[in-house]
């Protein structure tokens, strides 16, 4: 059972990593006129990122701010998702798949 939480909890963080890097590259097709929010799927798209991504990032674009232009944020977030994923959640749930199995 403790497995099955720590995969389902790893898998969140890489889906929401995914959801991040998807999000970014979206901003830069519209921003560079690649693609246009006028379609509704592409702007069905950009909402559903933007709700899922935006609370988790909001916090870090108020602490760093944008050098020259480029919201580094992004970043920021993924390193301290990877660290979770790869320090974290390994220490918290060892001793609850070592009870549970």
């Amino acid at each position: 059972m403790g497995k099955f939480i720590y995969f389902i909890v790893d898998n969140l963080f890489g889906l929401l990593s995914l959801a991040i890097v998807v999000s970014a590259i979206l901003s830069w097709l519209v921003a560079f006129d690649v693609i246009n929010l006028r379609n509704p799927m592409v702007g069905n798209i950009w909402r559903f990122l933007d709700a899922v991504t935006q609370p988790i990032l909001r916090p870090f674009r108020r602490i760093i701010p944008a050098l020259g232009g480029v919201d580094i944020s992004p970043i920021i977030v993924l390193l301290i998702i990877e660290g979770a994923r790869r320090y974290l959640l390994p220490l918290i749930f060892g001793p609850l798949i070592a009870v549970l199995g």
